[in-house]
């Protein structure tokens, strides 16, 4: 099951996308808080504008260098723990939202993401109880200034800014994350195409270690790293992010 959060011009509603099917049967609420009811009422996919399918009201925990490739293509080293950073949720955007290029920056990359969902308020979760606090998957894009997070030492310039973290299309639920494509274009040039089952640290183990750190609370994102592939995105090209099994996310660059 997938589900959205979109508008048709008046306020943000939920709706879930059956398999094969052009139209959203919509919710009666934001299905992280409320337990998921249909209205009855249908709208037409095509008939709506996508939203980020979930706005953190607490954080966005993001993890660095989890794919060795990755790591090595940046000359890094492969951490013996999680590498573990913030975004705020001021940097979220949705489908079609544009990412908005720091004015202190001439080097930002895409880094095409899976990104996990939180339902519930938890502290140090066991690995093998990680499933149990997992709402759903979404796709992400964790915008990177990389020249800054170069010479800043700390990574909250280079990762932090507005609109560094599309989110989207839709937020997939019981969903096999283990070996999943994970690719981005730019301008349909293919720049990244690895697999979940690349990860150094897989999803329920970074779901363990950063619960060891932060109370995780309802619609909380973890961003899992990134493949290898990333490079410059420039303003008036389009990014699309791919996550097989969740969508295509897709947005266009501007500078102001």
């Amino acid at each position: 099951m997938r589900i959205a959060r979109f508008t048709t011009g008046e306020n943000p509603q939920y709706g879930v996308l059956e398999d094969g099917s052009t139209d959203l049967v919509v919710l009666g609420g934001d299905p992280i808080y409320s337990p998921i009811t249909t209205t009855g009422q249908r709208v037409r996919l095509d008939d709506v504008r996508l939203l980020s399918p979930v706005i953190p009201r607490s954080k966005v925990i993001g993890i660095g260098r989890n794919y060795a490739e990755h790591a090595a293509e940046l000359g890094n080293d492969v951490p013996a723990e999680p590498l573990v950073f913030l975004k705020p949720n001021t940097s979220v955007i949705g489908p079609d939202d544009p990412i908005v290029l720091p004015p202190y920056s001439r080097e930002v990359h895409h880094e095409a993401e899976l990104a996990v969902v939180i339902s519930r308020m938890c502290k140090y979760v066991p690995v093998e109880k990680a499933d149990d606090v997992i709402f759903g998957y979404t796709v992400a894009n964790d915008v990177t200034a990389r020249d800054v997070q170069k010479t800043d030492g700390q990574w909250t310039r280079a990762k932090g800014f507005d609109t560094s973290c599309p989110l989207g299309p839709f937020l997939a639920m019981d969903l096999d994350v283990s070996d999943l494509a994970v690719r981005a274009r730019v301008d349909g040039e293919l720049r990244q195409d690895g697999r979940t089952s690349q990860m150094i640290f897989s999803v329920p183990e970074l779901i363990s270690y950063v619960s060891g750190i932060f109370t995780l609370l309802p619609g909380d994102i973890i961003l899992t790293g990134t493949p290898a592939g990333v490079g410059p995105i420039e303003a008036g090209q389009r990014v699309e992010i791919e996550v097989e099994g969740i969508g295509t996310l897709s947005n266009p660059v501007v500078r102001r």
